[in-house]
């Protein structure tokens, strides 16, 4: 915030100016602080007029870790919610969610265990590799994110890889301690996970915002939110992106919604819309590609829905 000074005549009107940026266009907050103010006054004044000023950018300004939208932008972003129908599955309908999603969301990591195989492997006492492990292991994450009433937290991140990965991989239910890169088919590095000295604040800063912010949004773009930033940060040493999946499925389920399944036949496009994320902090590319992940999610899994 800086002091204007506009002469007028022989007297001096005095303004507190703050600049701030909407899109590609800078915009002012321009306060009126008085005329032929002496120092003492002006001081007083300014400093009456910043709190007038801050709580005016509170309500402008939303925060979003590392970028800002204006009150409009978040209304733009919101309309998109409109796009998608609130809908509850039965129980059967549950139970072929639960098989599309495992199976889904492990082969976008790579799982070899196909689509046919799910359904046999979930009904298994004894499970045989790790890749049976995990598919188990990721059904029951969405059966207690259905059943859960825990608000977001960094134990809620921990229950949910422990869930998915006991038994297959050492650091299940642990925050990684090194740094990770997320490569592409040719070894190109797609993303880097945030430093390892940071991870702890930056996981706090991500469940504080939650709690500051959750209000704010609409359920489908605070779940884009808090999906594609989690997948930023990348918190774990491996498991990223199935718990960023389940994430997203929580933030829906604890609001009502019916669930997401990202199709492994639509992974590039996925990978694009968290990479715009990252690099352009643009999230609508994300919000359009869920809206087409729903569509296809409810013609699979619902009878209700056939119009889409």
């Amino acid at each position: 915030m800086y002091i204007e000074k506009r002469k007028v005549g022989k007297s001096i009107k005095y303004y507190l100016v703050h600049s701030y940026r909407e899109k590609d266009k800078v915009e002012k907050i321009r306060k009126y602080l008085g005329i032929n103010l002496s120092e003492s006054e002006l001081e007083k004044r300014k400093e009456e007029t910043t709190k007038v000023i801050s709580e005016l950018l509170e309500d402008i300004n939303t925060k979003i870790f590392s970028f800002t939208l204006s009150k409009k932008q978040v209304e733009l972003l919101n309309n998109y919610n409109n796009k998608i129908r609130i809908l509850h599955l039965s129980e059967a309908e549950w139970k072929k969610f639960t098989e599309e999603f495992v199976y889904n969301t492990n082969a976008i990591e790579g799982s070899t265990v196909t689509q046919e195989e799910v359904p046999e492997i979930l009904n298994k006492e004894i499970v045989e590799n790790s890749e049976e492990i995990e598919t188990q292991g990721v059904a029951n994450a969405i059966n207690y994110l259905r059943d859960t009433k825990e608000e977001l937290s960094l134990n809620l991140l921990l229950k949910l890889h422990e869930l998915c990965f006991k038994g297959s991989k050492p650091f299940a239910g642990k925050f990684r301690e090194v740094n990770v890169v997320v490569r592409n088919s040719i070894g190109q590095v797609l993303h880097a996970g945030v430093p390892k000295e940071e991870l702890e604040d930056y996981l706090k800063d991500f469940i504080n915002w939650y709690k500051n912010n959750k209000n704010k949004f609409k359920p489908l773009v605070l779940a884009a939110i808090i999906h594609n930033q989690f997948e930023h940060i990348h918190p774990f040493q491996d498991g990223n992106g199935r718990v960023g999946r389940l994430l997203l499925n929580y933030i829906l389920l604890k609001r009502g919604y019916p669930p997401i399944n990202i199709k492994l036949e639509d992974r590039q496009e996925y990978y694009k819309t968290l990479q715009e994320y990252s690099k352009n902090d643009n999230l609508k590319p994300t919000l359009k590609f869920l809206i087409k992940q729903y569509k296809k999610t409810l013609k699979e899994v619902s009878t209700k829905s056939k119009n889409y």
